[in-house]
């Protein structure tokens, strides 16, 4: 099958984002610990960047449409660049915390912003129903791909100051202006964006946000119950767990850059895995039956006695936690109307991050009062809940390649 370019246009941009976000993942949580700041400090500058993009998601719900999508993608690709040149020049908790907000600093290690919901909302837009979970899960890959070349390049502080002989701290600075520069090579995508994407009008005006009340409806409840997916995912971004390594085990920024290289390449596979799986059960039964043990296998590695054992259960858990990413996505889409898919995609990942953000900044204090452990423990039964209440309430709405069912 041949992709539309400005599918294609989507997709390469969404990889350079990610790949910029897979490289925060891994070494920002350690970066900020090495400039003095304490695990509380370290998930409030989490937190922060969260709210930035959860303040720059919801005006993409509500005028995403309006102000056009080309040009909301382009400033929040410049916005994101900014964020990157403040991490680089400013490493003091105060400036940092008004800075990652305004920069949406994306420590989670999965890109999840603003830029993410409006490009979820225009590909199904782009191609037919029967092929729109593909088109989705091949974004996915996309995403995870370059989060785990990002990941990996998470051991560059450690390995430049060898090559090069320049201090760690110049190693850090490089990283960050390079994960600047890719935010901007994306916003020069964006520009080569068409109006295809746009939502108008057959007479050429723009589209009023008309959102039916049964899609309202529908939006608010897969909203609430994505909340407390998010809440648990928010104990569980990468910078995170990659901290929970690093002090748990003692495994520093080489290694953990490999570990999550893997972790986001079985993140990548798995979606492909979703999309096939679902053609064959549904959206539904796809994103519960792989998603509830994949939270088994997180609270069995927060109690592992060694860090072989750790790595392995964390392993077996990424294999399966992201195949409900294109599910989720292809299906909310489906049960709203086309006009309706920024909105619903900006309020579901609005209530999304918000979620992440409360859990994010909560995580670093019980790590420091509580154990190291918590997040871990916490976050995976949380989405164990999710699981059940997602089957229980949405089980026999179908989108509309699944009438056959």
């Amino acid at each position: 099958m041949q992709w539309p370019r400005e599918l294609l246009v989507v997709y390469v941009a969404g990889f350079l984002r990610s790949l910029g976000v897979g490289l925060l993942g891994v070494v920002l949580g350690v970066y900020l610990f090495r400039v003095g700041l304490s695990s509380v400090q370290l998930g409030l500058v989490l937190a922060a960047g969260l709210a930035g993009g959860t303040a720059a998601t919801a005006i993409v719900a509500f005028h995403g449409d309006r102000l056009g999508r080309r040009r909301t993608l382009l400033a929040l690709a410049v916005l994101s660049a900014a964020g990157g040149v403040a991490l680089a020049t400013v490493p003091h908790f105060g400036p940092l915390l008004a800075l990652s907000f305004l920069g949406m600093v994306n420590g989670m290690g999965t890109d999840r912003s603003a830029a993410f919901a409006l490009e979820q909302a225009i590909i199904p837009g782009l191609v037919p129903d029967q092929t729109r979970t593909w088109a989705l899960s091949w974004y996915n890959v996309l995403l995870d791909g370059g989060g785990a070349l990002g990941a990996l390049a998470g051991a560059l502080p450690l390995l430049l100051p060898s090559w090069t002989g320049i201090p760690l701290s110049a190693a850090y600075e490089y990283l960050f202006f390079a994960y600047a520069a890719l935010q901007l090579l994306g916003a020069t995508l964006y520009l080569q964006l068409s109006p295809q994407v746009e939502i108008i009008r057959d007479a050429g005006q723009p589209l009023p946000a008309e959102v039916s009340r049964e899609s309202k409806s529908i939006v608010r409840r897969l909203a609430a119950l994505f909340s407390v997916d998010a809440v648990g995912g928010g104990f569980l971004g990468d910078a995170l767990v990659a901290y929970w390594f690093f002090r748990r085990f003692g495994i520093d920024e080489k290694q953990l850059g490999v570990l999550f290289f893997a972790v986001h390449w079985l993140n990548a596979a798995s979606h492909l895995g979703a999309a096939w799986l679902s053609r064959r059960i549904g959206l539904v039964n796809t994103m519960v039956f792989t998603h509830l043990p994949s939270s088994l296998f997180l609270i069995a590695a927060a109690f592992a006695a060694s860090p072989k054992t750790a790595i392995v259960l964390f392993l077996l858990r990424e294999s399966l936690v992201e195949m409900d990413v294109p599910t989720r996505q292809s299906y909310l889409t489906a049960v709203v109307k086309p006009h309706e898919r920024t909105y619903a995609s900006s309020i579901t990942n609005l209530t999304r991050t918000i979620s992440w953000a409360a859990a994010a900044s909560a995580a670093g204090a019980l790590m420091q009062n509580l154990s190291l452990a918590a997040p871990l423990v916490l976050g995976g039964s949380l989405k164990i809940a999710y699981d059940m209440l997602l089957y229980r309430v949405f089980r026999r709405l179908r989108p509309p390649e699944e009438k056959e069912f």
